[in-house]
């Protein structure tokens, strides 16, 4: 009797993919991803604050992060690296801490095309097709902000 293999594929459509091209090297947007001094201005959406901002980065190393919402409300959330090749690929995982049991897989890869940085963000797989859309949102509004942050002259 032959050996059967069963894979499991991603729901599509619980899937979270964007692509942003950034007009600043490649390196600065890596760094933007890695260093708390840059994520603090970018990874959040509008009207929140990044009060909290820490990272082992290290693949098995963790990070933690809290939001702050416009209404006050502190969102806590962290995770673990899994792969890192700097300055062109990230890989980690990422979990709401009011929803520890549901984590997300992350990979962000950055390429270097014509002076600038074409970045792909890869999130998945979500619970529900509503909470993809409610991260497309957010994540969104976070690129808004990067493509800002990495577009003025930063240290």
């Amino acid at each position: 009797m032959a050996a059967r293999t069963k894979v499991a594929a991603e729901p599509a459509e619980r899937v979270l993919v964007l692509q942003r091209v950034f007009d600043a090297p490649r390196e600065l947007v890596f760094k933007a991803w890695t260093e708390p001094q840059h994520l603090v201005h970018w990874s959040c959406p509008r009207g929140f604050t990044l009060t909290h901002c820490e990272g082992d980065l290290r693949p098995g190393g963790r990070w933690r992060s809290c939001m702050r919402s416009p209404d006050g409300r502190d969102l806590w959330l962290g995770g673990v690296y899994r792969e890192i090749v700097a300055p062109e690929r990230l890989v980690f995982t990422h979990a709401w801490d009011d929803a520890p049991r549901h984590e997300t897989l992350i990979t962000v890869t950055v390429a270097e095309r014509n002076g600038k940085t074409e970045m792909t963000f890869r999130q998945a797989t979500f619970t529900s097709v509503e909470d993809r859309d409610g991260h497309r949102g957010g994540w969104t509004e976070c690129f808004d902000k990067l493509a800002e942050y990495v577009a003025k002259p930063v240290g």
